[in-house]
């Protein structure tokens, strides 16, 4: 099994100044996605499924990919990124204060995230029983015995998720069984359409999660990598 996550193209997160809640991608973004598309489609392993979050910005990400390997996409809700609070109307320039000076906060203030919003506690729940959902479906199970260890009793072939920098540095911690911490996007960072793999291998009487891409964008000319 391999799962590929990939994080959406680059979002229009204000218009005319003002926050966009849940934005569509940039004329650069829809770029991104159909060069990240056209790269995974032409790779020898064929995708076999395609899971997307619900946001506008995964969803127009996944497009190109489905249009390319005839893979209809399944929406998946709780890959959704972090809930911010709702900031309908608010100048962009506010929020990128609001998140400027939250850097600051305290690890207990971070693990209860910004006012208004979704706490990270709830945010790593809600992302890692989700992904466990989507693994117990195609089979694939924790080992009781071994916190590190996964049962298979099928072979998936090569999911393809198309979430979010934090959705997705959330489950790439979860299933390499690394201690999570209410800042996950900024110890694994991912820019904007780039791919990281895990993959499955076999090892110590069942199978453990590999990691063997991350933040992956050499599909993405230099000058339209944005972060």
């Amino acid at each position: 099994m391999e799962l590929v996550f990939v994080r959406h193209g680059e979002p229009r997160w204000a218009v005319d100044g003002v926050s966009q809640i849940d934005p569509h991608l940039t004329e650069r973004g829809n770029r991104q996605a159909l060069l990240t598309a056209e790269r995974l489609a032409a790779e020898k392993r064929p995708v076999r499924e395609i899971l997307v979050s619900p946001a506008l910005r995964s969803q127009e990400t996944a497009k190109p990919l489905a249009a390319l390997t005839g893979v209809e996409p399944v929406t998946v809700p709780d890959l959704v990124e972090i809930r911010m609070p709702d900031w309908t109307g608010m100048l962009e320039a506010t929020v990128q204060r609001i998140f400027a000076e939250g850097r600051d906060r305290s690890p207990e203030e971070w693990w209860n995230g910004i006012e208004g919003g979704e706490s990270f506690r709830d945010f790593h729940e809600r992302v890692t029983s989700a992904m466990l959902r989507i693994l117990d479906e195609r089979g694939i199970r924790p080992d009781p015995a071994h916190r590190h260890l996964w049962r298979f009793s099928g072979e998936p072939g090569r999911v393809v998720i198309v979430a979010h920098g934090g959705t997705n540095a959330v489950v790439l911690g979860f299933l390499l069984g690394a201690d999570p911490t209410p800042w996950e996007w900024e110890r694994f960072i991912l820019y904007h359409a780039s791919i990281a793999r895990l993959r499955a291998i076999h090892l110590a009487g069942g199978h453990v999660f590999s990691l063997r891409t991350f933040n992956d964008r050499e599909h993405l000319p230099k000058d339209i990598r944005t972060r």
